[in-house]
């Protein structure tokens, strides 16, 4: 049913959706200009159609867009004609780089191209992203000293000086070498660290002048921890000027994370080389170097007092790793206050209290910023930690997390919102600027009941079908002899299912799995296999990053990847190269991983089976990510393997079944 829109101005966009996407479409015009090879899909005239109703409705949508819909069309092209209309942005935001990198660089160039409206599009990234002219001036001039903390630091900072020469955007992407971070964030650009409109360099500023096209942009694409940080942003400073242009509507693409995403962003995370970092700045004692090292008494003073500090923080974080050392866990969740002795947070208040007066008394504007920026961190660094240790923020899950590998011993503390469905609510879904969600895996048995309970969705929901014939296009095997996972022979078996079914297919097959152990213990059972049958094994972990193992995936046809968590979701490889998907064992969440116990806590004291209410159904999400990265095109055929025999032995099997796509099921 079409609603009368309380925007009549905005109703010429329906036809023109329908023309677009009509008997006539251009879309079939999209090869010339690098797309794929048009092929009819109502689906994605169904989402095109929803999404335009939705926007002209002020309505939120939350839509799941099965693999080969094409949703990025789908939402991009009413997205950019509403915008036109209302002459103000729409917020794009994605998970990962490589879709941002795929609507920037590809798709929205071929709807420029083939949309009759003209519109305009750009990336928005943080503000850290970007060179700060004014601060590459500091450490390239007499006080560098004050201003870099190492002298080895200037090699690198001589390249980004004649980079900064040339460049037109100033941003880290577009450098032609990787500096290190602390080189970088010498030099880029800060919040707590910028003059605004009073800075020489503003008419120059790589971020400011990004700003303004974001703001004359019709579609600004953006990442998820940028939009987020843009909505902390408002909910906790009140501010009402963020990070992104005030929008017309925002479009959550990959939204299946968005629950994670949210805690992850709106939480706090203190970090041990942070701090230290922070020290550094003001005084190392190691190089005699920093922003104090200027003459008389009271930068004396206060290069004592951060020395101290620096005993101080390392007597802290040393307590903290004392305490972890009692645990297996690399990750601990934290249930009461004062877990260590609080000896840093008076140190730290004492530090700001006398840099706080310090630069008072400076006149020099440049050295005052710099300092005032440390000043802040500081001011930060003390709230966030006395929080952390007294457990003050209210419905929240706290956890510390102890790296003890030989390259970086570092200890974080973190604390992130409970209950992230209210919060999204309140700041997202009953505001007016209207909402669509959208993703292929929204849905557990063709039911949108829990991801809207987890992520406070309201608004229309819609499930669209696929556009792929998996009854000809895939098989599901699930071997009915292999050993549950608890049993002890289940490694051993799943070694030997896993050279079975490699063998179907001669390699072409990512084997999916949910620990780094059971991946490194099934490397050993398996190597001598591969090896003799020639077949290539890619094991991530060992040295090479997931997109160039993908790459020689993609090259050595015959290959077989073995992969954790990332390699579930957001991986696009169609074609003969990936025609066998294993999964190992259903991917259920470790229930003592700190924010999942947090959760599962919460659904039993509300009296409810947290197994039923969170674990089975966030586990068939995951599934259905993984089973995905099969079937993405109209051409693609294979195999997908079922190693976890919990599917068709337990009662809840049932809900992961009805989840699968629609192809036929073999029980051997």
């Amino acid at each position: 049913m079409i609603l009368p829109s309380p925007h009549p101005e905005l109703n010429e966009i329906r036809n023109e959706i329908a023309n677009f996407f009509g008997k006539d479409t251009p879309l079939a015009n999209a090869e010339q200009y690098g797309g794929r090879k048009y092929e009819e899909r109502p689906q994605q005239k169904e989402m095109a159609t929803c999404t335009a109703e939705a926007l002209i409705n002020d309505e939120n949508l939350c839509i799941e867009a099965p693999t080969g819909v094409g949703k990025s069309f789908a939402y991009l092209i009413p997205a950019a004609l509403y915008s036109v209309k209302k002459k103000k942005p729409v917020i794009i935001s994605t998970e990962t780089i490589n879709l941002q990198e795929q609507l920037i660089n590809k798709d929205i160039p071929i709807i420029q191209k083939l949309l009759k409206t003209p519109f305009t599009a750009c990336l928005a990234k943080g503000r850290g992203n970007y060179l700060c002219k004014r601060r590459l001036e500091l450490v390239s001039g007499e006080h560098q000293g004050e201003y870099l903390p190492n002298n080895s630091m200037m090699p690198e900072i001589a390249r980004i000086s004649n980079w900064a020469q040339t460049t037109s955007d100033g941003s880290l992407s577009s450098l032609d070498f990787e500096p290190s971070s602390s080189t970088w964030m010498c030099v880029c650009c800060e919040g707590i660290n910028c003059f605004g409109p009073k800075c020489k360099f503003m008419r120059q500023c790589f971020y400011w002048n990004a700003k303004k096209h974001w703001e004359k942009a019709n579609l600004v694409v953006s990442n998820h921890a940028l939009f987020f940080s843009d909505m902390k942003m408002h909910m906790v400073d009140n501010e009402e000027m963020g990070l992104l242009p005030l929008y017309s509507a925002v479009i959550i693409d990959e939204a299946h994370q968005l629950e994670s995403n949210a805690a992850k962003h709106l939480g706090t995370r203190i970090s041990e080389p942070g701090i230290y970092n922070m020290l550094n700045r003001l005084f190392n004692p190691a190089n005699a170097r920093g922003l104090l090292i200027r003459p008389g008494e009271k930068a004396i003073e206060l290069r004592q007092l951060v020395t101290v500090t620096f005993d101080f923080t390392k007597t802290f974080f040393n307590s903290l790793r004392d305490y972890m050392s009692q645990f297996k866990e690399q990750e601990k969740r934290i249930c009461k206050p004062d877990i260590v002795k609080d000896v840093i947070t008076g140190q730290l208040a004492l530090l700001e209290r006398k840099l706080d007066e310090y630069i008072k008394e400076q006149s020099d504007e440049d050295y005052k910023l710099e300092l005032t920026s440390q000043l802040l961190r500081c001011r930060e660094y003390t709230k966030a930690v006395f929080e952390f240790l007294m457990m003050r923020a209210e419905e929240s899950v706290y956890w510390i997390e102890n790296d003890n590998s030989a390259q970086r011993m570092s200890v974080t503390l973190n604390y992130s919102p409970l209950s992230i469905a209210e919060i999204l609510k309140k700041n997202l879904f009953i505001k007016d600027p209207p909402v669509i969600l959208t993703s292929a895996t929204l849905s557990v048995a063709n039911k949108l009941d829990f991801y809207k309970g987890r992520t406070g969705f309201e608004g229309i929901e819609k499930i669209l079908s696929s556009p792929f014939n998996y009854a000809k296009q895939a098989k599901i095997y699930i071997p009915k002899t292999i050993p549950d996972p608890s049993e002890e022979m289940f490694e051993s078996e799943l070694a030997e299912h896993i050279k079975k079914y490699v063998d179907k297919t001669h390699g072409k097959a990512f084997v999916l799995f949910t620990s780094y152990n059971l991946l490194a213990s099934t490397k050993k059972l398996t190597a001598d296999y591969f090896e003799k049958k020639d077949i290539r094994l890619l094991v991530q972990g060992e040295g090479v990053s997931r997109s160039n193992m993908i790459k020689i995936f993609k090259e050595d046809i015959d290959s077989v990847i073995f992969g954790t968590t990332s390699f579930w979701m957001g991986v696009d490889v169609p074609g003969e190269a990936l025609s066998n998907v294993i999964i190992t064992k259903l991917p259920f969440s470790v229930p003592t991983e700190p924010i999942i116990e947090a959760r599962l806590e919460k659904i039993q004291k509300e009296g409810k089976n947290a197994f039923m209410e969170y674990s089975l159904p966030e586990a068939v999400l995951k599934l259905k990510q993984g089973i995905g990265r099969l079937i993405r095109s109209k051409e693609d055929r294979g195999i997908i393997v079922i190693l976890d025999k919990r599917v068709i032995s337990k009662r809840y099997g049932k809900i992961f079944l009805d989840s699968l796509p629609p192809c036929p099921v073999i029980l051997e």
